[in-house]
């Protein structure tokens, strides 16, 4: 059915910390209803209480986004109730422990590219006739160009094979859509960069949340 509130309908994959988070907060905000997926129970509960706090509202659905089956019914389900996906903000990533490449652990390499790009690739087949059905869809991605950096070979390898795919969608879209964005935030106190470079100053990175304000102001 339709959305009787007439709102806007966003789907956030990696909902419930860093920059996902900040994104699901902003657009609740911003008068989005929000969709927020990821494993974590507890990090989704938090993410709506302060979505509530805010005034919005969210649907909170603890899945796996290398779960195909879950991730189908999760599309039809918004499919029956909304018709459409107005935003889908993909920041679902994992980081395996860095390592030279002649080290690299074979469960940490399948693993970063069952998330980062197989999962990717099986979401955008699931979540583009959604968007396609918006007035003006649009997806985004987050970019994070390690691929060729020392030690970085699991997470840069498969992260640039996701950046390759959605490349590729970009280009294939751009006369009949969806709308294809990539963003290149600047370094965060993520918990994924604090396994990256445990050492360094946290203090001196961007908050999630003004990052989450400029890719607000991009989306236009």
């Amino acid at each position: 059915m339709n959305n009787p509130e007439n709102k806007k309908v966003a789907l956030v994959t990696g909902a419930s910390r860093g920059l996902g988070a900040a994104m699901a907060e902003a657009l609740a905000a911003d008068g989005y209803h929000v969709i927020a997926v990821a494993r974590t129970t507890g990090g989704l509960e938090d993410l709506d209480d302060r979505i509530q706090a805010l005034g919005g509202s969210a649907t909170l659905a603890p899945l796996d986004v290398t779960n195909d089956g879950a991730m189908q019914h999760l599309c039809r389900s918004v499919h029956d109730r909304w018709g459409k996906l107005d935003l889908w903000v993909h920041a679902a990533i994992h980081g395996a422990p860095l390592a030279p490449a002649g080290h690299l652990d074979a469960k940490d390499f399948d693993k970063s590219f069952s998330v980062n790009a197989r999962a990717t690739a099986r979401l955008i087949g699931f979540v583009e006739p959604l968007l396609l059905a918006a007035e003006n869809g649009t997806a985004v991605f987050f970019d994070d160009p390690r691929a060729g950096q020392k030690f970085f070979g699991s997470y840069g390898a498969s992260k640039a094979a996701q950046m390759a795919m959605v490349e590729s969608w970009q280009a294939e879209t751009v006369k009949t859509g969806p709308r294809v964005l990539r963003f290149a935030p600047d370094p965060m106190p993520t918990g994924l960069r604090a396994r990256f470079f445990p050492g360094e100053d946290r203090a001196v990175l961007s908050d999630p949340h003004t990052e989450a304000a400029k890719l607000m102001s991009k989306l236009g």
